[in-house]
């Protein structure tokens, strides 16, 4: 079973049509404190590319918590990782809170398909990862190149900008089909902005 044959059966639940590659995991992993990291969060693990990144820059203290909606895809991750710090939950991103049981997180690693989503979808998920970040927590989430002019794209980058304090945005990686760039924010010490 590939993430080709997922999106075909499911495409309103899987975003990409390949798994994303190992430079893309590299860069959505690197820069963002995962190796003094107590406690992740990744929405939308799929096949685990980004799933294999975190873990290999943990500590073997720290714990995962995998969150992934197509229930196909959240029981081969769990059969496929023998990991003990890694907790694979067949459940929504939206519920976030209570899928990493209310505890604050110092990292959220994003593969969903924002473009795709409602914008009020997309808020509510950002409002859950804001809520469970501690303080100077760090998000990151991937763009396809192509899109990034879009509407959604737009959107999803201004809902960013009212919710983190620190926004970057990674070169290019090419070695990825399609082309992406990642998202980075760092949560901010107060409540987002009004106009969200």
């Amino acid at each position: 079973m590939s993430i080709t044959t997922e999106f075909l059966r499911r495409p309103l639940m899987t975003g990409a049509v390949v798994a994303s590659s190992r430079r893309l995991a590299y860069a959505m992993t690197e820069g963002i404190g995962l190796e003094q990291a107590r406690t992740v969060a990744e929405l939308g693990p799929g096949t685990g590319v980004f799933t294999d990144a975190i873990l290999a820059r943990l500590t073997p203290d720290a714990r995962l918590v995998a969150i992934e909606l197509n229930p196909v895809l959240a029981a081969r991750l769990s059969a496929t990782r023998r990991d003990p710090r890694l907790t694979v939950v067949q459940g929504t991103a939206a519920e976030l809170a209570a899928e990493v049981g209310y505890e604050l997180v110092d990292a959220v690693v994003s593969g969903l398909p924002w473009t795709v989503m409602p914008q009020d979808r997309r808020g509510h998920i950002l409002d859950a990862v804001t809520e469970v970040l501690a303080p100077g927590g760090r998000f990151t989430t991937f763009a396809y190149l192509h899109a990034a002019w879009t509407p959604p794209a737009r959107d999803f980058a201004a809902q960013l900008a009212c919710r983190f304090d620190r926004l970057e945005r990674s070169k290019a990686v090419w070695a990825n089909i399609p082309p992406a760039f990642v998202h980075r924010a760092t949560k901010r010490g107060k409540d987002r902005h009004p106009w969200c």
